[in-house]
């Protein structure tokens, strides 16, 4: 019998007690969701429909964590994950449940957080999927540890061990020519490696082919234009879908009587160059001067005269942009964490006449959201799109009119 851990909270389950329950959903974490007479119990890697076998390992405060010890009865839409590694490395949460049904929960994702933390009930779009659900990541990062004995495992973070790594030399989700680079890259870290601790070992397909050092200057081509950049900087990694989701903003960026684009965020000009032929005047604006300046030189690849990338300090992000809100749509795409107060309160005050918001969290997405609709916005579409099949991450494009 295993050892009850020092600090584990006894109610209501013991340590390792096993439950028979019928799984109802699934989080936005991609954890089953059961009920014992009420009480919540989340597991990973079980399906809604399924009856299954659970053993209890935490208890929290309004639910207990749960590992999958059998499957008892099926759900018809599991299938047989491609990965070997699969239910050990914590990479992919989908795996074992159909692209299609993958595709519908993650639309219930994102119409739970609208429904929850905005207090919409705003129809969400089917999720646009990836044309390719495996083999589409360009950028791959799996972590390494130094011990006493050198270099241990090379991979990602086991399923719900903490710290702890799974050795990973294939990832089905990443593209074949990284496959095919990461042995060799795997034998030159063990080789090479000088650091007294562990680090990450990067890899990333581009144009010149796949890289290892995030200091090199790449190019990637999306749609007719040409981006240049640090390989190690933010650009998304789906090449597949990524030239829908660009064209896409732009469309919705487009109106009758919008001349201009703000891109805040702007990072490397993705959607200002995406967008150039479709308004007179596009700026981006971005805290980061290299950013604001790999935008620049991207604009210039391109040979676009109406891109302009101002560095927009924090306090004031729209105060160079040379035009006003109310011929202009603004294009929002944060990080994780979403938008802060004082980004809003600007965005409220410049006043667009369309905003854009794309989100890697649709969470924090419709927390901000619920702050603009509050301001004089209405949305007018939410579409999803699937940048990373077989995870539980989705992007959420929000469309938002005065």
């Amino acid at each position: 019998m295993s050892e009850t851990p020092k600090n584990f909270n006894p109610e209501p389950y013991a340590y390792h007690n096993e439950l028979t329950l019928q799984v109802e959903g699934l989080t936005n974490l991609g954890l089953g969701v059961a009920r014992d007479e009420g009480w919540v119990v989340l597991a990973p890697y079980v399906l809604p429909g399924e009856t299954v076998r659970l053993r209890i390992y935490r208890n929290h405060k309004n639910y207990s964590l749960a590992d999958l010890m059998e499957i008892l009865e099926p759900s018809p839409e599991r299938v047989n994950p491609m990965c070997p590694l699969f239910g050990t490395c914590g990479g992919c949460q989908y795996q074992h449940l159909s692209y299609k049904s993958q595709l519908a929960w993650k639309r219930q994702h994102v119409a739970d957080a609208f429904s929850r933390l905005a207090k919409l009930n705003t129809e969400i779009q089917p999720v646009r999927p990836s044309p390719k659900p495996y083999g589409y990541r360009s950028k791959l990062t799996p972590h390494f540890q130094k011990g006493p004995d050198g270099i241990g495992p090379i991979g990602f973070l086991k399923q719900g061990r903490g710290r702890a790594l799974v050795d990973v030399e294939h990832c089905p989700i990443a593209t074949d020519a990284i496959n095919q680079r990461l042995p060799e890259a795997r034998e030159e870290l063990r080789r090479s490696w000088k650091g007294k601790r562990g680090g990450t070992l990067f890899l990333r397909e581009v144009i010149e082919g796949v890289v290892t050092d995030p200091e090199e200057i790449v190019s990637e081509r999306v749609g007719s234009r040409t981006y240049q950049f640090k390989a190690g900087e933010f650009f998304q990694n789906n090449p597949f879908l990524l030239p829908e989701i660009a064209n896409y903003v732009c469309e919705e960026a487009s109106g009758v009587g919008i001349r201009h684009l703000v891109d805040a965020y702007c990072g490397s000009g993705l959607f200002a160059v995406s967008a150039s032929e479709r308004f007179e005047q596009c700026v981006g604006v971005e805290i980061s001067a290299s950013s604001a300046s790999w935008a620049r030189a991207n604009a210039a690849i391109n040979r676009l005269e109406n891109c302009e990338f101002i560095v927009g300090s924090a306090s004031e992000v729209f105060a160079d942009v040379p035009f006003s809100g109310g011929t202009a749509a603004l294009v929002i795409d944060p990080p994780r964490k979403g938008c802060d107060g004082d980004f809003l309160d600007q965005t409220i005050a410049f006043s667009p006449s369309r905003i854009v918001y794309v989100s890697c969290d649709p969470a924090t997405q419709a927390r901000d959201i619920e702050i603009l609709l509050s301001n004089g916005y209405q949305i007018e579409k939410v579409q999803p799109f699937d940048l990373f099949p077989q995870t539980r991450h989705v992007e959420s494009v929000a469309t938002l009119s005065r």
